[in-house]
C-alpha cells in the first residue's frame, strides 16, 4: 500500500532542529504520520502539494500545563484570586460538572489548541468526580484528534462521593485509564496529575508519586504558586524523600528560594511557566530567569480558558517580555541602557516547542521538524495574514506578531486537523452551542445551591482552615523515613 504523501512547499522552514537550522526556502514531505524529508527542494511528484510560499512552516507548540475541561467556563476568573479560582472553580464550580461536561470542556478545549497552532497539550484533568468522567475526559482529546499528555487529577473535588471511597479507589482508576488509553502508538499518553502537596496527608503524596512511578508513567504538580502558605509546597520534602525526578513537570514556581530551585535542577525536573495566569491572579512573576540560571528548560501553558486565552502567542510574548524586563530593569537601576537584549525571539519559540516537548516526554517524537519525527506541523500565514506580509524576521513574527487567525494549516501526526484556515471534521456552531449549554446548566445548579455564589463572604474562613490542615499534612513529611 503505498503510503499517503504531502508536500509543503516553499515556505520559510523553521525547524528547531540544531543541525538541520532553518531554510529561508525549502520543503517539507510528509509520507503517512511521519516526516520523510526536508530540503530546499523535494522531488515528489506522486504527492499532494500545500503551497506554503510566503508563509512559515514550523513544529507544532506544546502547551505543557492546561486544565482543559474548565473551557466552558470562559471568563469567569477573570477578576478572581487564586484563591477565589480554589474556592470558587475546584470546590465549587468542579464538583457541579458531569462526565458529559468534562466531554465538552476537553474536546472544545483541545479543538481550540489546534485552532491556535497547538498541536499537543499536558492535559492536568483534575475533574474526575466518577470513572465516567475520566473516560469522557480522554474521549473528548481523542475525538478532538490533538496529541496530549493526559495526566489524571487525583485531586478529590467532591469530598463524599462513593465512587472513591479511599484514596487508593482512586490510584486504582488512574491504574485503569492507563491501562486502556496509554496505547504506545495513539495520539493520547496517559500520565498523573498530583494532588497539590500539602492538602492531603504527606503519606498519600507519596503514594500517588509511587504510584505514578510503578506504571512508568510522567507527573505534573502545582508548585510554589501560594505565597504565605505551606500549601503547593513540598519541594523540600520531596527532596528529602528521593520523590524529585525529571519524569515530573513542576508549574508555576514563583515562590521557591534558591536552594529549592537547585534541588529541582539537580534532579532534572522539568518547570512550566503560566504567564498569563501568574501575573493575573496574585500568584507573581514567570519564573523565566529563575529557569534560565538553573539551566532548567522553560516551558509555557495557557493553564485555564476559565482566565486565559488558548493560545501559545500571547503566552510566549508575556513570557519573552517578563525576562527581557527583568533583566534591563537590572541595567536601568544602574544608570544604563542595555546594549543587547538577553533573550531572543528564537529562544521563546523554543520554549513552546522542543523543551514543551521533553517536558513532555516525546520529543523523540515531536518539537522539532526532522526525518523520522511525527509530521507535528503548522503553517502560519497566507494571503490575508498581516502579520507575516512581508515575512521580514520569521521568528521574530511568530513571536511577536501571529495570532491564532495567522494559524493557516495544522498537522497532527500527518493528519490535516485545520486546512486554509478552516478546521476539519468539526461542527463549529453545534460544539459552541453545546458548550453553552454545560455552562447555563452548570452554573444555574450551583446558584441554586449557593444563591451569593461567587461572592467571597466566608472564603477567608476556609482558606485559614485548608491553611491549618496543610501545616500538619505537610509537618507529615518528617523526618525523612
Amino acid at each position: 500500500m503505498n503510503p499517503q504523501r504531502t508536500v509543503l512547499r516553499g515556505g520559510h522552514v523553521i525547524t528547531m532542529d540544531d543541525t538541520i537550522g532553518d531554510l529561508p526556502v525549502g520543503d517539507v514531505l510528509i509520507e503517512d504520520r511521519s516526516i520523510a524529508a526536508i530540503g530546499p527542494s523535494i522531488d515528489a511528484a506522486d504527492a499532494i502539494v500545500v503551497d506554503a510560499r510566503g508563509a512559515v512552516v514550523m513544529p507544532g507548540l506544546v502547551d505543557t500545563h492546561r486544565h482543559t475541561w474548565q473551557t466552558q467556563m470562559r471568563g469567569i476568573c477573570a477578576d478572581w484570586t487564586l484563591n477565589d479560582y480554589f474556592l470558587g472553580m475546584r470546590l465549587a464550580i468542579s464538583p457541579a460538572y458531569t462526565a458529559e461536561d468534562v466531554y465538552i470542556g476537553n474536546y472544545l478545549g483541545a479543538v481550540e489548541a489546534l485552532r491556535s497552532g497547538v498541536t499537543t497539550i499536558l492535559d492536568f484533568s483534575h475533574c474526575n468526580n466518577t470513572p465516567d468522567h475520566a473516560d469522557a475526559a480522554v474521549r473528548g482529546l481523542q475525538d478532538a484528534g490533538i496529541r496530549a499528555l493526559h495526566c489524571y487529577g487525583f485531586f478529590a473535588p467532591s469530598r463524599g462521593t462513593t465512587d472513591f471511597p479511599t484514596h487508593e479507589t482512586r490510584l486504582a482508576d488512574f491504574e485503569r485509564v492507563l491501562r486502556r488509553y496509554g496505547t504506545s502508538d495513539g495520539l493520547v499518553t496517559i500520565g498523573s496529575a498530583l494532588t497539590e502537596v500539602a492538602t492531603i496527608p504527606w503519606a498519600a503524596t507519596v503514594m500517588e508519586v509511587e504510584a505514578t512511578r510503578r506504571l512508568d508513567a510522567r507527573m505534573v504538580l502545582h508548585t510554589g504558586c501560594q505565597w504565605g502558605s505551606v500549601m503547593t509546597m513540598g519541594v523540600r520534602e520531596m527532596d528529602a524523600h528521593g520523590l524529585l525526578a525529571g519524569d515530573q513537570v513542576h508549574v508555576h514556581c514563583n515562590t521557591l528560594d534558591e536552594s529549592e530551585w537547585k534541588m529541582l535542577a539537580r534532579a532534572g525536573a522539568r518547570v512550566s511557566i503560566s504567564p498569563e495566569t501568574e501575573l493575573n491572579m496574585g500568584m507573581g512573576r514567570p519564573m523565566v530567569a529563575e529557569c534560565l540560571r538553573h539551566r532548567i528548560h522553560p516551558t509555557l501553558s495557557c493553564d485555564i480558558i476559565s482566565l486565559n486565552s488558548g493560545d501559545l502567542f500571547t503566552q510566549m510574548r508575556l513570557a519573552i517580555a517578563t525576562a527581557r524586563f527583568g533583566d534591563n530593569d537590572t541595567i536601568h537601576r544602574s544608570g544604563a541602557m542595555p546594549e543587547k537584549l538577553s533573550v531572543t525571539s528564537k529562544e521563546a519559540l523554543r520554549w513552546a516547542t522542543l523543551y514543551g516537548a521533553e517536558a513532555c516526554g516525546l520529543d523523540d517524537r515531536i518539537g522539532s521538524l526532522r526525518p523520522g519525527k511525527q509530521a507535528d506541523i503548522i503553517v502560519l500565514g497566507g494571503a490575508d495574514s498581516m502579520a507575516f506580509r512581508p515575512c521580514v524576521e520569521p521568528a521574530g513574527s511568530v513571536v511577536f506578531q501571529a495570532t491564532a487567525h495567522d494559524v493557516r494549516d495544522v498537522f497532527v501526526a500527518g493528519k490535516a486537523v485545520k486546512k486554509d484556515g478552516v478546521l476539519l471534521g468539526v461542527d463549529v456552531p453545534a460544539l459552541m452551542g453545546r458548550a453553552e449549554e454545560s455552562a447555563a446548566r452548570i452554573l444555574a445548579g450551583i446558584r441554586r445551591s449557593t444563591p451569593d455564589f461567587p461572592s467571597r463572604a466566608g472564603q477567608r474562613a476556609s482558606y485559614d482552615a485548608f491553611e491549618k490542615l496543610a501545616k500538619q499534612n505537610l509537618a507529615g513529611a518528617w523526618p525523612p523515613a
